[in-house]
This record gives C-alpha cells, sequence and structure tokens, in this order.
C-alpha cells in the first residue's frame, strides 16, 4: 500500500476494510474471534477495542508462521477452525457457511476456497492430481511455467479441523524463495499423511479478492459503493444517478427519501423518509429527521430536524441544532447553533456560538461576532425577536421576546423584551452636495452626458 497506516486500517466508504471481515465473521457466529496482528499493532486493537482477541506476530515470518501464534488461544479447542485474511472486505457470510458445510461433507482436514481467474499473477497456485484431488498449492514465486499456467489459484480463506493442525504448523519450513513459514506448505504435508484436503470453487471472483494496492482498494471500493446503493434503491430510496453519487456503508435513510447527483454521505449519517438531498452536497455524521431539503449544502456533526430547509450552498458546522421547520437560506453559515423551530436564518448570514429561539426572522446578511480575538462569545436570541437585515451582534449580547433590530444596526447591548434596537447613525440628506463639490463636479457632468446620450 506504500502507507504508514497498517493496510487493514484503510477505509472504504467509512469503515477500515477489516470491519467487514469482522462483521462477516460476527454473522457467522463463530465461538470466538483471533485477530492476528502485525506491523501497527497497537493502532489496530485501539481502532477495534478489547471485545476481539489479539495475537501478536512481531516477526513477519509468513501466513504459516501466524496460525502458529494461536496456539496458546486455541490448543483446548476440538471445533474447526475457519482462517481468512484482512484485507478481503467482499467475502460474504453465505460463502463461508458454503465451505464449513462442504468441509463437513467431505470429512475433510483442511478445505480451501478457491478460485478460477483469467489472470492468477501473483496467486498461488491450486496443483491437482490426474483425478482432480488437490496435492498442493504453489505460491508465484516458487511456481515454475507449467504451474504458472494453473487458473486457479488460493483465496486464502481456509476451514481446518484442529485436532491435527498445530501439530502439522510446526512441521513447516521456510524452504521456499521468501524464506517463511507458508499455510499454503500446510496442504502438502496433509496430503503426504493420506489426510484428505479439498477446495471449494468460489461463485464469485470479486468476492475473494484482496488488496495489496491503492488501485486495487479503489476496485473493491466500486464494488462494495455498488452493493451499498443496491441496498438503499431496494430498501425504496430514489438514488436519480448511482455513478454520481457516494454513500458510506453505516448510513441509514428513510423510505422515500430522493438522493440528486453529486452528493456524499459519510459517517454515521441518518436521513429520515420523504427528504429531498442534493445536488452537490455533502453530509458527514449528521441526523436528518423526516421530510427534510437540504440543497448544494455542507453539514457536519449536526442535527436537523422534520420539515427543516438547508441552502442551497449554505454550511452547518459541527455541534449544531436546526430544529422544525427551520429555514437556512442561501450562503448562510451557521457554526455552534441551536436554531429553534420555525425560525428563519435570511441568506448571506453567519451565526457562530449563537441560541435562537422559536419563530425567529433573521434578516438577510446578519452577522454575530462572536470572536472578540481571544475568546468566543455568546449570542441569545429569544422567542419571535425580528432581527432586521445587515445587523451585527457583538456578542456577548442578548435580545429579550419579540425584540426587533432595526435593519443595519450595530448591537452592542442587550435589547429588552419587545424593544426595538437602533444601533446606527439618523440619516441626513444633503441636497445639492454632489454639484456644489468641485472634486465631483466634472464626474457630475460626465454621467450626465453619458445619461442624456441617445444609442
Amino acid at each position: 500500500m506504500k502507507s504508514n497506516l497498517p493496510k487493514v486500517l484503510h477505509e472504504i466508504w467509512g469503515k477500515p476494510m477489516l470491519s467487514y471481515v469482522l462483521d462477516t465473521i460476527k454473522a457467522l457466529r463463530v465461538e470466538r474471534g483471533i485477530v492476528v496482528v502485525g506491523f501497527g499493532a497497537e493502532r489496530i486493537k485501539e481502532r477495534f477495542g478489547g471485545d476481539l482477541k489479539y495475537v501478536e506476530q512481531k516477526e513477519l515470518l509468513g501466513t504459516g508462521h501466524a496460525l502458529q501464534k494461536t496456539y496458546r488461544l486455541l490448543k483446548d479447542y476440538s471445533g474447526d477452525i475457519i482462517v481468512v485474511c484482512g484485507d478481503t472486505p467482499l467475502l460474504k457470510v453465505n460463502t463461508l457457511k458454503e465451505l464449513i458445510k462442504y468441509h463437513h461433507k467431505k470429512q475433510a482436514e483442511a478445505t480451501i476456497l478457491t478460485v478460477n481467474l483469467d489472470n492468477p499473477t501473483g496467486y498461488g497456485r491450486i496443483i491437482r492430481d490426474a483425478k482432480g484431488r488437490i496435492v498442493k498449492i504453489v505460491e508465484e514465486a516458487d511456481a515454475s511455467p507449467k504451474d504458472r499456467k494453473v487458473k486457479e489459484v488460493n483465496t486464502g480463506t481456509y476451514c481446518f479441523k484442529s485436532r491435527l493442525l498445530f501439530a502439522a504448523l510446526k512441521e513447516l519450513k521456510p524452504e521456499n524463495v521468501q524464506k517463511e513459514y507458508y499455510l499454503t506448505d500446510l496442504v502438502d504435508l496433509l496430503v503426504k499423511k493420506d489426510l484428505l484436503v479439498e477446495g471449494l470453487l468460489a461463485s464469485s471472483s470479486d468476492e475473494v479478492r484482496g488488496i495489496n494496492t491503492r488501485k486495487e482498494l479503489a476496485q473493491v471500493a466500486k464494488v462494495l459503493r455498488e452493493e451499498i446503493l443496491d441496498k438503499l434503491m431496494l430498501k425504496g430510496i430514489t438514488i436519480i444517478d448511482p455513478e454520481t453519487t457516494f454513500i458510506d456503508a453505516e448510513v441509514i435513510i428513510g423510505r422515500d427519501t430522493i438522493i440528486y447527483p453529486f452528493t456524499i454521505l459519510e459517517g454515521k449519517t441518518k436521513i429520515g423518509q420523504d427528504c429531498v438531498i442534493g445536488p452537490s452536497t455533502y453530509l458527514n455524521k449528521v441526523e436528518v429527521g423526516n421530510r427534510v431539503t437540504i440543497q448544494n449544502s455542507v453539514i457536519r456533526e449536526s442535527k436537523v430536524r422534520d420539515g427543516a430547509r438547508v441552502g442551497p450552498f449554505s454550511q452547518i458546522r459541527p455541534n449544531s441544532f436546526i430544529g422544525k421547520e427551520v429555514k437556512i437560506g442561501n450562503f448562510a453559515e451557521i457554526k455552534r447553533s441551536r436554531i429553534l423551530d420555525k425560525s428563519r436564518v435570511g441568506h448571506f448570514s453567519y451565526i457562530g456560538d449563537t441560541t435562537i429561539g422559536k419563530g425567529v426572522n433573521i434578516g438577510a446578511g446578519t452577522i454575530t461576532c462572536n470572536f472578540d480575538g481571544e475568546r468566543k462569545h455568546q449570542t441569545k436570541i429569544s422567542d419571535y425577536v425580528f432581527v432586521g437585515s445587515d445587523t451585527i451582534l457583538v456578542a456577548p449580547v442578548s435580545l429579550g421576546e419579540g425584540a426587533y433590530t432595526a435593519a443595519g444596526s450595530t448591537i452592542t447591548k442587550d435589547v429588552p423584551p419587545y424593544a426595538l434596537g437602533v444601533g446606527r447613525e439618523r440619516q441626513k440628506n444633503i441636497l445639492g452636495w454632489a454639484k456644489k463639490n468641485q472634486k465631483l463636479k466634472i464626474k457630475y457632468k460626465k454621467h450626465k452626458r453619458v445619461v442624456n446620450c441617445k444609442l
């Protein structure tokens, strides 16, 4: 991956790729789950917490060596052991169930999930004898020209009987180009002991695809994205153009909601029913109620309640609350504020560190001056206040219930309930001033000449 981040922590649609694998294992209802970690072990443990059992492979000596490290936790276990790779997020629980079922049916010591690939480069080849029985797996680096022509490959997913597994693992030797303990060599050992090794052919090559490069990460993401969107559409959500819509795996959307093109929904965003989202809208960890319209806007880590309208071209920053039937006008910005039901914030407004009550009108161009250069200050606007257009509210300041501010005012003091706050100089018109001003006389004449000309 050419990254300082452990491969399995690279995210696909809001989740580390390992999360998809662990979700599949959880759905399989295994008795215990063990994660073998190597590079970046502490970061992986921190990300996934203490519910899992971890085994650290401090020396990265191959897949066989990794499985050997689990002996301490499995030495008394007598059931089947499923081995999967942490970089196969497309693997499905039904495939693993089929693998286990086939393993029991054949009474095999080991069963390998295999797949046929048109281009098997990089994968270990499944070598069978004349009767079709698996005799060994040959890794790419050790494969002969004849072996490399084989299309059937190892996916890295296995089902083992535990009874002889760890004894056989002790017999592995690093006799290969990489000088590693290959889990694939276990097949050869078991066959030589006259123990049955079976292979189940996977129905989909996409499902068993591993990830080793950023290009492969993008290819897998494309498949997962299609799965995510398909599930949503089958649940009654309209996605106008799936090719230009990007929705994370943990996003929840209610039925009859419409998602317009160029919309990105990230994190644990939750959207209710009958909403209209987009076009060109970005939501990250946002809770949206029912019948909400959000157009051409950006919202992060906030709540938007039923019937609200946001945008177009607005931004709501983290820790904001937008109440029921609130309207946020175009080119407005809301920062860490609470706006209660049926209030309206006009276009070109900035509302920061503010509490706004019910039924408030915030006129266009209103600004809350919340920062004095050192600290942020609060603005409190009570219910049914009318703030005139182009008002500047210099925090800390409060407007009482039912108060008004005159358009164009700079409010630096609290306005009592039902009072009118005026913070501007009275207008004075000086008649004929421009004609009398010598500096403007020439400009005035030119302007008059232009106005009077006929085209």
